[in-house]
């Protein structure tokens, strides 16, 4: 049996990952919960969605105490909060996946130029294994720390693979439009998230300054080991869950979308979370709405010689809870579908 520690369980990526974990067909057990916010209540009282299937409190996090309780912890806190965390739980020799931004970037002055706070533990920084299990699935299955990916990265960096590994496109001209559901926010009110701010309203935010730019240009970067540099604006939209991301590439030559659809198709033809969409279909995010799956289309347009390829996933789970659930299966050797195939809900 494999002991799980989530510590700040009350949010929704956590929440999420309890869900997906009560129902994992393996000995996966969630044994702890921390919550400062609400500890000593009961967990499905909190979470009344997961009330017949967990029977557990939240409980205020004892850090120094894991060593005798847990084998691996989920790590759902702030950036700036898991570098504190990281180092004293590493000690114990207790194995973490990290929700937070603090161990995603290998460079220390990259994450303080964007973060615009100082890193306290930039020796783990290169040693972190990066958690998108479709990159670095080998280097999961025996990591120590896993950074898991941010929800905008996976659904702009997997839908990019194909035609940067091909060498298909020039490097210099990528522009990434993604749009999100308003729960990538996280679960705490503010004035961007109040219902009658977002409420049948389109905005754009983050402009040239959005923190998940890094993370993108590092990882499209390390594919072939070519400095990428993009253009990435993402947009909140009217709805709760989901990212839908446009992706624009110049072509070095001119290929039809039939030849790029086979591209794709053969590149990700096992990977169990990844579905190529046929000839004129597109992404929809009701289509993977609660499901671990990522589906890509594309449209080659003659005219410009770019290919427009579209991303959907849920921003909660294939950007960030199925994902550690993916991470987890890798890391105790268990199938990595465990768990986790569940289409999408539709209507």
């Amino acid at each position: 049996m494999v002991r799980v520690g989530i510590v700040g369980a009350s949010g929704y990526t956590s929440s999420e990952l309890m869900r997906l974990l009560v129902t994992h067909p393996k000995d996966l057990k969630i044994e702890l919960v921390t919550s400062e916010t609400f500890a000593g209540q009961r967990v499905d009282h909190v979470l009344p969605n997961l009330r017949g299937f967990i029977n557990l409190d939240f409980e205020k996090l004892e850090i120094q105490s894991l060593r005798n309780r847990v084998d691996v912890v989920v790590l759902a806190v702030p950036h700036k909060v898991a570098m504190e965390f990281v180092p004293q739980i590493r000690n114990q020799g207790i194995r973490v996946i990290d929700f937070s931004a603090d161990y995603r970037l290998n460079d220390q002055l990259v994450y303080e130029k964007w973060y615009g706070i100082d890193h306290t533990d930039p020796d783990r920084m290169p040693n972190a294994v990066y958690g998108l299990p479709e990159r670095y699935r080998d280097q999961i299955r025996t990591a120590d720390l896993v950074a898991n990916p941010g929800c905008y990265p996976t659904t702009s960096i997997l839908p990019s693979i194909p035609l940067i590994s091909e060498n298909l496109v020039e490097l210099d001209q990528i522009i990434i439009d993604a749009k999100s559901g308003i729960s990538g926010a996280g679960s705490k009110p503010t004035d961007t998230t109040h219902y009658p701010n977002r409420e049948s309203n389109l905005v754009a935010y983050g402009l040239v300054s959005h923190r998940h730019t890094p993370e993108i240009e590092q990882e499209l970067s390390a594919i072939n080991g070519d400095e990428i540099v993009v253009n990435f604006t993402p947009h909140l939209v009217p709805m709760t869950r989901g990212i839908l991301t446009t992706l624009y590439f110049k072509l070095k030559q001119s290929m039809s979308t039939q030849d790029l659809l086979g591209i794709y198709a053969d590149f990700y033809r096992n990977e169990p979370f990844i579905r190529v969409l046929d000839l004129g279909e597109y992404p929809q995010t009701k289509a993977v709405l609660s499901s671990n799956f990522c589906d890509i289309g594309l449209e080659v347009d003659p005219r410009t010689n770019r290919v427009i390829v579209i991303a959907a996933t849920d921003n909660i789970v294939k950007g960030a809870s199925g994902t550690v659930v993916q991470n987890l299966n890798l890391m105790f050797g268990y199938d990595e579908t465990a768990g986790l195939m569940i289409p999408g809900l539709m209507p």
